[in-house]
């Protein structure tokens, strides 16, 4: 996976009214939960903000990234576990991270990309990609930017499914009867069948 850096401070104001202020100063309130956990048995945020110059380049790309967030000097390994946008602008309005380790498993969702011309396309039909992330379960240090899927010998009408993939060190999450891409026929196909009977 790839790595990106973001400066945060830990923040003591808390409640709808200081998030609401951070916001006007072009800050993010954000909380990140560890290992450590609470009298109640639930994991502890350390709650802290940063820019929206810095969120944004972990936010708005396709890419999927471990964030090193330096906070007052410390650092902290994480990677994005929710958001929050404002329902009409879209702006961020707040995040959680999840902090994260060399040894433990993380489930997280990483981009499919298709490889090779299907056959299917050969014969005229059209590959379409039904989900673009599937979620696999590896330490961070296993998990690739992307998963790399070979379409080749796909042929027309037929799918793939995520229960045939299979990645090396990484344990699927995403369900097994979930379609992958497929090759649907298209109208020129249809009628070159038809021909090819005749």
């Amino acid at each position: 996976m790839r790595e990106i850096s973001i400066n945060g401070q830990q923040r003591t104001d808390l409640g709808k009214k200081a998030s609401k202020l951070l916001r006007k100063e072009g800050l993010i309130p954000c909380n990140i939960y560890g290992e450590k956990k609470g009298e109640n048995g639930l994991p502890e945020a350390v709650a802290f903000t940063a820019s929206f110059a810095e969120l944004r380049k972990v936010v708005y790309t396709p890419h999927v990234y471990v964030v090193n967030i330096n906070l007052d000097g410390k650092e902290h390994k994480a990677i994005i576990k929710e958001l929050q946008f404002h329902p009409t602008t879209d702006a961020i309005l707040h995040a959680d991270f999840y902090e994260v380790t060399e040894t433990k498993p993380i489930t997280v969702g990483i981009p499919v990309k298709l490889n090779g011309l299907a056959q299917g396309v050969r014969d005229g039909g059209k590959l379409q990609l039904q989900i673009r992330k599937i979620n696999v379960t590896a330490p961070y240090k296993n998990i690739p930017e992307q998963l790399e899927i070979d379409v080749t010998s796909l042929e027309l009408g037929k799918s793939i499914k995520v229960g045939a993939l299979s990645f090396e060190g990484l344990e699927i999450a995403t369900s097994k009867e979930v379609i992958v891409c497929s090759v649907r026929a298209t109208r020129a196909s249809r009628s070159a069948a038809a021909n090819a009977e005749e």
